[in-house]
């Protein structure tokens, strides 16, 4: 177990019966507990040559951005629609019970660039999978991900195979 589990809240029946909600805004709330996640995610990246952290939007933000800085790397961030204000590139992508579109700036993302995606969370593994095609579209090629946490129960990380995927955390149910 990761020390990190200890600063995740679990509130259960939230959105809905039978789901267990696990929050990291009280990892956020203390600066032991996000220096602390935020360390055991770099160090998914030991040895590994990237060019650019990749952050989904929100939360990958909030974890990504401290890694790029911490790693002396760019930053680029995958929005949801219409968020950002230069010329984009989209991928529309299913949820458990609707669909989604995100985008990123086309001219951020270069032919040949190797990023690390970073994200809170990895359920089904849609809009992760969803950003790396939209990397590898644009001539990226993703040589890692990493997670926060992972739903194991949600079987994200058998959709994403033929990626490099680490997560700190790891949930048994959903």
């Amino acid at each position: 177990m990761s020390q990190v589990e200890q600063y995740v809240i679990s509130i259960p029946d939230f959105p809905e019966p039978g789901i267990i909600f696990r929050d990291i805004t009280s990892i956020l709330r203390d600066a032991d507990g996000l220096k602390l996640a935020v360390n055991e995610m770099m160090k998914y990246l030991d040895g590994v040559e990237f060019d650019a952290i990749v952050g989904l939007e929100s939360r990958g933000f909030l974890f990504g951005m401290p890694i790029a800085y911490n790693l002396h790397k760019a930053f680029i961030p995958v929005r949801k629609k219409g968020k950002l204000p230069r010329e984009t590139v989209e991928a529309a992508y299913e949820l458990e019970y609707s669909s989604a579109v995100i985008e990123v700036h086309k001219e951020d993302v270069k032919p040949g660039m190797r990023v690390v995606l970073v994200d809170d969370l990895i359920a089904t593994g849609g809009t992760i999978k969803a950003a790396a095609g939209l990397l590898e579209q644009l001539g990226a090629t993703v040589v890692k991900m990493v997670c926060l946490m992972e739903l194991k129960g949600l079987n994200g990380r058998d959709y994403l195979k033929g990626y490099s995927v680490d997560t700190v955390i790891s949930y048994e149910g959903k």
